[in-house]
């Protein structure tokens, strides 16, 4: 089965990182995610941004922008279903580069390298709606 969502390009926006402190810290990681989805005005062509901010108190900060832009081609959807199909899809799609890049970012010498888990997209999507 073919999907009619395709990744056109992919792109960090920014990707920072400020170090606080030089020892590990006993904090925990704070995250923050948010997304943004655009779409071009009259066409199946949508920029959907996701931002992780991440704060470990005293020891680091970071943050990384990264954007996929998309198309939906081939079979006509239904409004409702293209939207679906980019809300929850085109973020799972994104996931794995973020949480690639996390593990780059933060694997310096004398810090723990930062391996995020596996997110179920679906329910953390759903929640948020929901709040």
């Amino acid at each position: 089965m073919k999907s009619a969502l395709r990744l056109r390009r992919l792109v960090f926006e920014k990707i920072s990182f400020e170090r606080l402190g030089l020892d590990e810290s006993e904090h925990e990681l704070k995250l923050k995610i948010e997304s943004r989805i655009a779409q071009k005005e009259g066409m199946d062509l949508y920029k959907v941004s996701l931002a992780l901010k991440g704060n470990k108190l005293e020891e680091y900060l970071f943050e990384i922008i990264l954007t996929g832009y998309f198309e939906i081609y081939g079979e006509q959807l239904e409004e409702v279903n293209k939207q679906r199909l980019i809300d929850k899809n085109a973020i799972a799609i994104l996931m794995p580069y973020m949480r690639s890049q996390v593990s780059l970012l933060t694997a310096q010498p004398g810090m723990e390298c930062v391996v995020l888990p596996a997110f179920n997209i679906n329910n953390m999507l759903d929640n948020a709606e929901h709040n």
